[in-house]
C-alpha cells in the first residue's frame, strides 16, 4: 500500500511539475525564436539601408562591385534594367539560386502595388520576408530596390538565406530539449525522494493510529469481559455473592470510564482541539495545592511526601493551571503505584530567566534507561507496570499532549543515590512582569 501511494504520488509530482516545466520552456523557446527572426529581420533592414545608400552614391554598377557583395555568400543579388534582366542576373549560379530569385521576383509582381514607387536618381527600397517554395515557413528575407534614372527604371532583388538562421534555432531547439529531459530526470528523482520523505512521518502515523485502536481495543475489552463474566454469574450466585459481583461489575465499569475519558483527551489532542485555559498563575501556589490535595493519601498509602519551593520571589506564569496539576497528577499516582512503601516522594520547583520546572522525585526501583525512550508512548507499560491493575499505559502520553500544548517541555531522568525525576517546564514571562507579593518558604510533609 505504501509503495503504491509513494508510486503514484511521485508520478503526481513529476507530472505535474514537468508540465510545468515544458510549458515554461516552450514559452521561452518561442518568445527567444520570435526576437532572434525579429532581430535578424532588423538587422537585414540596416544592412540593405547602408549598402543601397552607397549604391544611390554610384553612377555604374559594375560585375566587380556585385562579385564583391554576393563574394561572402551571405546576398544573392538580381536586377532588372527596364523590366529586363541584367547580365549579372542571368548567369546560372546554381539550381537552388535560381529558384530563390524566381520566387522573389514572383512575390515582387504579385504584391507590387505594396511597393513603393521609384524616384528619380533616389534609390526607394522594401524588405520583406517570404517561402521560396511558396507554402511553409519563410526561408529568405528579400529586399526590392527601385530607381528611376534618365536611362529608365532599374529594379534590384537582393535576398538572404534563413538557413543558418534556421541551423540557429534548431541548436537552440535541441540544446532546450537536452535541458528539458535532464531537469525531468533531476524532477522524477527529486520527486520519488521528497514525496517519499513526505510519506513516511505519515506511515509512521498510520502505523500508530492502527496500533492505537488495537490497543484501545484489547484494553476495552478485558475489563468488558470482566462485567459480562460478573453479570453473567449474578444470574446463578445468592445475595451475599452477589454484592461481590456488583462491586466488580462497579470497579471495571469505572476503570472502562477513565480510559474512555482518557482516550476522548488524546483524541482531541490528535485533531488539534485539545482543550486549554491559559491564565496567570503564581508557580509556588499551584505546587502548594497539588502538594496539600496529595497529601491525604499519600499518608494513607505510607508515603513521606514532601515539598521543596525556593527562597527567592517567582514571577507569575501564563499556563492552564489545571492541566499542570493533572500533570503534576499523573506523576504523583505512578510514584504511589510504583514505589514501595515508606519511599519519599518529593515536589519541587525552580524558576529561571526564561523557564520554570516542576519535578517529582521519587527514591523508588528507578526506571531502565531502555525503557525512558518509550515512557510516553501510549499504552507503553513496562513488565512492573503490567502488574498494576488501573493502569492503562495512558497517562504520561497524556502528559506529553499537555506540555506540547503549552510549549514546553516534558523529560524523565534518575533522581541522584536512586529512582526516577520527572520534570515538566513551562516558559516563564519576560522579565519585569512582576513577581509574587506572596511569602516564600520551604514547607515540608510527610
Amino acid at each position: 500500500m505504501f509503495r503504491q501511494v509513494h508510486r503514484r504520488l511521485t508520478l503526481l509530482c513529476a507530472g505535474i511539475t514537468i508540465l510545468v516545466l515544458i510549458f515554461m520552456a516552450c514559452s521561452y523557446l518561442y518568445i527567444s525564436e520570435k526576437n532572434l527572426k525579429e532581430n535578424s529581420f532588423a538587422s537585414f533592414r540596416n544592412d540593405m539601408n547602408t549598402l543601397l545608400s552607397n549604391l544611390e552614391n554610384q553612377t555604374v554598377i559594375t560585375h566587380e562591385w556585385l562579385s564583391k557583395l554576393e563574394g561572402g555568400g551571405k546576398y544573392i543579388i538580381s536586377i532588372h534594367d527596364n523590366d529586363k534582366d541584367f547580365l549579372w542576373g542571368q548567369q546560372d549560379g546554381g539550381g537552388s539560386r535560381k529558384a530563390a530569385l524566381e520566387a522573389g521576383w514572383a512575390y515582387y509582381q504579385e504584391n507590387a502595388e505594396t511597393f513603393p514607387t521609384p524616384l528619380a536618381f533616389t534609390i526607394t527600397h522594401q524588405e520583406f520576408r517570404f517561402s521560396s517554395a511558396g507554402q511553409g515557413q519563410d526561408d529568405y528575407f528579400g529586399c526590392i530596390a527601385l530607381s528611376s534614372r534618365n536611362t529608365g527604371k532599374l529594379t534590384i532583388l537582393i535576398l538572404e538565406s534563413l538557413a543558418p538562421l534556421q541551423e540557429q534555432i534548431k541548436a537552440q531547439r535541441h540544446t532546450f530539449f537536452m535541458l528539458v529531459a535532464f531537469s525531468s530526470l533531476v524532477l522524477i528523482l527529486f520527486a520519488y525522494f521528497f514525496t517519499g520523505r513526505l510519506l513516511v512521518p505519515l506511515q509512521k502515523s498510520r502505523d500508530s493510529q492502527i496500533q492505537f485502536v488495537a490497543a484501545a481495543s484489547h484494553e476495552l475489552r478485558t475489563p468488558l469481559s470482566v462485567i459480562l463474566s460478573a453479570a453473567s454469574a449474578c444470574q446463578k450466585a445468592s445475595p451475599a455473592e452477589q454484592e461481590s459481583f456488583f462491586h466488580t461489575i462497579e470497579n471495571e465499569g469505572a476503570a472502562m470510564s477513565r480510559l474512555i475519558s482518557d482516550l476522548l483527551m488524546l483524541a482531541g489532542a490528535d485533531s488539534h482541539s485539545f482543550p486549554l485555559r491559559p491564565e496567570e498563575c503564581e508557580p509556588d501556589t499551584l505546587l502548594l495545592n497539588t502538594f496539600e490535595a496529595f497529601e491525604p493519601l499519600a499518608h494513607e498509602k505510607g508515603f513521606r511526601l514532601s515539598v521543596r519551593l525556593p527562597e527567592e520571589k517567582t514571577a507569575p506564569i501564563r499556563c492552564d493551571s489545571e492541566r499542570i496539576r493533572q500533570v503534576l497528577s499523573i506523576f504523583l499516582h505512578n510514584a504511589f503505584s510504583f514505589c514501595p512503601k515508606g519511599s519519599n516522594i518529593t515536589l519541587s520547583m525552580k524558576q529561571q530567566e526564561k523557564l520554570t520546572s516542576f519535578c517529582v522525585m521519587d527514591n523508588g526501583p528507578g526506571i531502565p534507561d531502555e525503557e525512558k525512550s518509550h515512557l510516553f508512548d501510549r499504552f507503553y507499560r513496562s513488565d512492573t507496570s503490567r502488574q498494576s491493575a488501573g493502569h492503562f499505559g495512558l497517562g504520561l502520553s497524556i502528559a506529553k499532549e499537555i506540555m506540547d500544548a503549552h510549549h514546553g517541555g516534558i523529560f524523565v531522568s534518575d533522581t541522584p543515590g536512586g529512582g526516577t525525576t520527572f520534570t515538566i517546564t513551562v516558559k516563564s514571562p519576560a522579565a519585569g512582569n512582576g513577581a509574587s507579593n506572596l511569602k516564600r518558604h520551604g514547607r515540608r510533609g510527610s
